[in-house]
């Protein structure tokens, strides 16, 4: 099996990497392959243009770049989305990987008729988070369900992708109690799609 963890930071040395590389380190360790794809560092350009438009409303097949990351979502048995909360939501380069990437046509398929078929139901979702308040403030202010209803329901489940873990790491706990969770989380990925196979 094949993991696509996908990260959102543009410092290197950042606690997002090492969370990334720590889900990877789980993965691994029970026998799959991962492949990293670090979106700052590989200068993916986030902004939805009007070239963006055109394959939205299939006037035109989606640009070179859209097609290679989803060609590497093709190869993934799962997907994992590592990223620091910004305003309670995801950083803009991360959602612009999104929009641009989870097209109509290859994430779902808007039909004449007005219905929408699901096209990702084949891929099983890992979002982990990592905030920097604690969990008193997410959970007083309603943040983390408001940040599901928008990610997991609102991009993934409009697109049938099964999100199976959906993870909050915060200010809460020390940074060593996070990469110990991630690893855990990249142990488990497998097994939990097993597991949905199975029923």
């Amino acid at each position: 099996m094949h993991a696509l963890v996908v990260l959102s930071h543009p410092v290197p040395g950042s606690l997002t990497h090492a969370v990334a590389e720590a889900v990877s380190e789980g993965v691994s360790g029970q026998g799959h392959t991962f492949e990293i794809a670090d979106l700052a560092a590989e200068g993916f350009d986030a902004a939805f243009a009007a070239s963006d438009i055109d394959a939205h409303l299939r006037r035109a097949a989606p640009s070179a770049a859209v097609l290679a990351e989803q060609a590497r979502l093709d190869r993934a048995n799962a997907l994992v989305l590592v990223y620091p909360v910004y305003w309670w939501s995801m950083p803009g380069l991360l959602k612009g990987w999104i929009d641009r990437v989870f097209a109509n046509g290859w994430a779902y398929e808007e039909r004449g008729d007005g219905t929408t078929e699901k096209k990702l139901g084949r891929l099983a979702v890992h979002l982990v988070a990592i905030g920097g308040a604690d969990l008193r403030t997410y959970a007083r202010h309603g943040y983390f369900g408001a940040m599901r209803t928008q990610i997991d329901h609102g991009i993934f489940g409009y697109c049938g992708a099964p999100v199976v873990t959906s993870e909050l790491l915060t200010a809460s706990e020390p940074p060593a109690a996070h990469l110990e969770r991630a690893r855990a989380i990249g142990q488990s990925i497998f097994t939990h799609g097993r597991a949905r196979e199975a029923a």
